[in-house]
């Protein structure tokens, strides 16, 4: 029987110690893991309710130039049993079609850039910060590039 599987199965022996000396190697390797998980504490940003700036209903779009009807974003965030801590933040929504760093608006050719200590900070990108010193961020209205 030995001889006829031999003769059928030419190198069975071989392939079959090759598996079992693969085995018996990884029966004896030692993996070690580590792992750190570090949880943000839990935070909250304006008390729950959305951000609204006001740009008013009197906007003229010839006057935007970059800093017409600029105006400060009021937010707040209190974090719980939080250190003085790094931390980051962003802010998130759908870029307008004309500057994808800007927040659309319901009009196509108008967006509202965001300002960080007076230069562009582009919309879905972090911002790094110390708790509890917050960025100050303004809003200012921006147009599509020959809109009158």
């Amino acid at each position: 029987m030995k001889a006829r599987l031999r003769r059928y199965f030419p190198g069975c022996g071989l392939a079959a110690l090759m598996l079992f000396g693969s085995l018996a190697q990884a029966a004896s390797t030692v993996i070690k893991v580590t792992v750190t998980i570090v949880a943000p504490p839990p935070c909250e940003i304006n008390n729950n309710d959305l951000i609204e700036v006001s740009f008013g209903n009197d906007v003229m779009t010839t006057r935007i130039d970059g800093s017409y009807k600029k105006r400060p974003v009021v937010y707040s965030i209190e974090c719980k049993n939080a250190p003085n801590n790094a931390m980051k933040m962003q802010i998130q929504g759908i870029g307008a079609g004309f500057d994808g760093d800007v927040l659309q608006t319901d009009k196509d050719d108008l967006g509202v850039a965001l300002l960080r200590d007076g230069n562009r900070q582009p919309i879905n990108t972090w911002v790094n910060f110390t708790y509890p010193k917050l960025p100050t961020f303004e809003a200012v209205l921006v147009k599509q590039a020959g809109l009158r």
